[in-house]
């Protein structure tokens, strides 16, 4: 594991990563290729967060930002409705308040145009990434590439869902819109009232908790030192420079730090007096056996704001944000929206028979872009989070860019609009 910060290294060569979630498992696994000493740390148990009961998609599809024209106003109008796909927990916040203001000047189609072509490069990237990564032996986590259909329940949604794809087709998204009869010959497990939708050919699917398996079996066994119930409780800092990162495990001499904690990142960046606005937004996921009927493909739909996959002998129901801040608390009235909205799109969900019910905390920017680049005023930290609901797809390219930056080589993609000094 390296000497403690105790025994003070003059130079240290240890990248100490924070946060043993999708993205730290991927920045672990790049890092380890370099031959530098690589530790990893979690408050829990490696994937314990956001990134083990999430949907599952990989959605290269999915290229406009969170931060978009009427997103506010519907979220305004579904506000304290506790069942709403967006609800926000009345609470005296100031950094939310920041947050939703922040959020509001973002809400513009000028936005949605400059953020579309580079969460799309960063989302190809990453899938094949996936790609690479699932022909590693024992790394079986059970990546599919069939597509994503997005089921409507009436004209104007299905209206609204072509224009939006054909604005999507301008960088490269391919997609074939569907009518009634072709969607249920694809899918026919839909309910009648599907009336048609959109399939976008380009995106996957897998199983989160098999992959955070994997990836943490494949980081240590290429020599990173990985250490679960861990807490990060503070820092000491000399110039420009973390040199130690303190735990309730003991602490830690770093050469580099990797601060990669998801929707615990704003916390511990006011540790280290950066503006980070990052909102924790509570998603939920219910797995039912799979039935026999279940669909093969997964579907989502910005009209119930839920989605659905299947995941070898399972089906995933996911959906909701929940501004509530750092609460884990599970909110069955939520937990019953997200089954209602899965039982407009597909059959047989009457009964199901349960298997887990899971809540995470998604990390959301007010733009809607991820946070990856080196920290303001900090030669030695880097900040990879605010990835709201894509996490689980740009993975592998956040990790790799981390590598990247973290080794002083020339970034693969471009980072510039993801750089953490913009909300300065």
């Amino acid at each position: 594991m390296g000497e403690w910060a105790n025994g003070r290294m003059s130079e240290c060569d240890r990248v100490l990563i924070i946060g043993g979630g999708v993205v730290g498992l991927c920045s672990a696994y790049y890092l380890s290729q370099s031959g530098r000493e690589i530790v990893l740390l979690d408050q829990g148990d490696i994937g314990a967060g956001a990134s083990f009961g999430n949907a599952g998609l990989l959605v290269v599809s999915h290229c406009k930002p969170l931060a978009a024209p009427g997103v506010l106003k519907s979220g305004l109008q579904w506000l304290l409705d506790a069942e709403s796909p967006f609800y926000i927990k009345p609470r005296a916040d100031f950094s939310l308040v920041n947050w939703l203001w922040r959020f509001r000047g973002f809400c513009n189609r000028a936005h949605v145009l400059r953020s579309i072509p580079v969460l799309r490069k960063l989302h190809v990237a990453s899938f094949r990434l996936y790609q690479e990564l699932s022909e590693l032996p024992g790394m079986d986590f059970g990546l599919e590439h069939r597509g994503l259909l997005m089921p409507c329940l009436t004209s104007a949604a299905l209206n609204d869902e072509i224009r939006e794809a054909e604005m999507l087709s301008e960088h490269g998204i391919e997609y074939r819109v569907l009518g009634r009869e072709d969607a249920h010959s694809m899918m026919p497990q839909l309910t009648p009232t599907v009336m048609g939708g959109i399939y976008f050919l380009a995106d996957g699917h897998l199983d989160p908790a098999k992959f955070l398996e994997a990836m943490a079996g494949c980081v240590r066994a290429r020599g990173v030192t990985v250490m679960t119930k861990t807490e990060v409780i503070g820092f000491r800092t000399a110039s420009s420079r973390v040199e130690t990162v303190e735990t309730t495990r003991g602490d830690y001499a770093v050469g580099e730090v990797v601060l990669a904690t998801g929707a615990w990142s704003g916390y511990l960046s006011r540790q280290l007096e950066l503006s980070l606005p990052i909102q924790p937004a509570k998603g939920y996921s219910i797995t039912v056996r799979r039935l026999n009927t279940a669909p093969s493909i997964p579907i989502l739909s910005n009209e119930t704001k839920v989605a659905v996959t299947p995941m070898g002998g399972l089906l995933r129901c996911s959906g909701t944000l929940e501004m509530a801040g750092l609460d884990l608390s599970i909110n069955r009235r939520r937990v019953d929206a997200v089954l209602n909205g899965a039982r407009k799109l597909i059959d047989g969900l009457d009964e199901p028979e349960l298997v887990e019910i899971w809540r995470g905390l998604r990390p959301c920017t007010p733009d809607g872009l991820p946070v990856v680049g080196r920290a303001p005023g900090y030669e030695n930290l880097v900040v990879a989070a605010g990835h709201a609901t894509i996490g689980q797809s740009l993975g592998p390219v956040t990790g790799k860019l981390v590598s990247e930056i973290v080794l002083g080589d020339t970034p693969s993609q471009d980072i510039a609009p993801l750089h953490c000094a913009r909300f300065s």
